[in-house]
């Protein structure tokens, strides 16, 4: 079933026909295991661009964070779920394409070593399937059982399905790294930055001298621009303190310093909400609130749920892969969650040319 288009970041594409993505997917709204979510469908037709090759993601589902390989997919430039089949999930998470789903516009803009890593040589043509499949069918397969006296709906969508679309990927495979730069997903400085400290980082936390080793990664961090070390823990015990300020859509916030936050957690988390590494690039910086978080999909039972306490998300704000254990350089582009305490209100910054040296994921996701 498997369709090769080898698309890279910053190619543009059509998104096929909903005839044609029905076409290629079985029964259950499926294919290769990903399925086609009835969100997509109001994006057939459009033309996008490649935000970034989907060759691996993370198991956000069973709780180990590993890495995980997919095959032919890719993520499009500002397309995000907005949860509407799914009980109104505020989740915003990165939709994965599979390239049966897409056309190609234009000639292929890729690395010229880029064919030494690609999986195969481009098809023309998606796969056709073997059964039909529907826009009520999608609808139907999006819930995996309704409703009773007893619990609400489960749903299944991309992110509750992604263990049957994907297989695991060890952070030692090399060549996940080489499609990483050939694609252009990640440039090349970049990762050799992030690699020489994560390298750094096992090193400070074996043996002895943890202080002197901690100084120097500290001082490579900030040669390479990087965040000095990310992985502290929290500083209370017992009940962590809260803060409302009640933040809407469209403000703007700033994130407090680190040290400030970790003043708040008791271990990584403040009330049961983890602040992890990922996060720790963003302390000191302005961001505006894109929205309130109130109910979000439990990925791995496919409920809803809903958040007991305050939690936002800001614009550009996302998981870069980093810091975290098991995986690099993963394209999802999560938004982490943010407890208010961790904000306080702030004036819009003063406008800055944009970097060109930051991977590809984007946060910043027009609906």
């Amino acid at each position: 079933m498997s369709h090769v288009l080898n698309l890279a970041r910053g190619e543009r594409v059509r998104v096929r026909s909903e005839e044609e993505i029905l076409a290629t997917l079985d029964t259950q709204g499926d294919l290769d295991g990903l399925p086609f979510m009835p969100e997509m469908l109001r994006f057939c037709g459009r033309e996008l661009q490649v935000d970034a090759r989907a060759d691996k993601t993370c198991d956000t589902i069973s709780g180990s964070l590993a890495s995980r390989g997919m095959k032919h997919a890719v993520h499009l430039a500002d397309v995000r779920c907005d949860g509407a089949a799914h009980g109104g999930c505020e989740a915003d998470c990165l939709i994965f394409w599979k390239e049966a789903w897409l056309e190609r516009i234009g000639t292929p803009r890729v690395h010229p070593l880029w064919r030494w890593v690609a999986d195969a040589a481009p098809n023309a043509e998606p796969p056709k399937a073997e059964t039909n499949c529907c826009t009520e069918d999608l609808d139907e397969h999006a819930m995996r059982s309704p409703a009773t006296a007893d619990h609400g709906p489960v749903y299944r969508c991309q992110t509750t399905e992604l263990l049957s679309a994907t297989t695991p990927l060890s952070a030692w495979a090399p060549r996940q790294y080489l499609r990483d730069w050939l694609s252009g997903n990640v440039p090349l400085d970049y990762i050799l930055r992030i690699a020489i400290l994560r390298i750094l980082r096992r090193i400070v936390v074996l043996g002895r001298g943890f202080q002197l080793k901690l100084k120097f990664y500290d001082a490579m961090a900030r040669l390479f621009g990087e965040p000095a070390w990310p992985y502290h823990a929290g500083r209370l015990s017992g009940r962590t303190p809260s803060e409302q300020l009640d933040l809407q859509p469209g403000e703007w916030v700033k994130v407090r310093s680190h040290e400030e936050i970790l003043e708040t957690l008791n271990d990584r988390s403040n009330r049961g909400m983890s602040f992890t590494a990922e996060m720790v690039r963003y302390c000191g910086r302005t961001f505006r609130v894109r929205s309130r978080v109130d109910q979000i999909l439990d990925e791995a039972t496919g409920e809803l749920i809903s958040m007991k306490r305050d939690c936002v998300i800001l614009e550009d704000v996302v998981c870069r892969s980093e810091c975290s254990t098991g995986r690099l350089f993963c394209p999802r582009a999560i938004y982490p969650y943010w407890r208010e305490i961790w904000l306080r209100r702030a004036s819009p910054p003063a406008p800055t040319p944009t970097s060109t040296n930051t991977p590809g994921a984007s946060g910043s996701v027009a609906q």
